[in-house]
């Protein structure tokens, strides 16, 4: 279960980088289609973000419980 909330964490980080790449190269050509990869942008940061805070939560409380145990 670990091994997937990190790959997903993930996922959304490259989904990030892809979308300052595409910002980068359609700013000039295509403005709308840009502002369109920010919100992808910022949202993959915010989700890479908690995700990230929410599998440390999650194996924290794992190792607590196997600590009580």
């Amino acid at each position: 279960m670990i091994k997937i909330l990190r790959y997903t964490e993930y996922l959304w980080l490259f989904m990030a980088i892809f979308s300052v790449y595409r910002i980068y190269t359609d700013w000039n050509v295509d403005r709308d289609n840009a502002y369109l990869f920010v919100f992808f942008g910022l949202m993959g940061v915010g989700m890479f973000l908690f995700r990230r805070k929410y599998r440390k939560r999650f194996e924290k409380r794992k190792e607590q419980e196997q600590n009580n145990s």
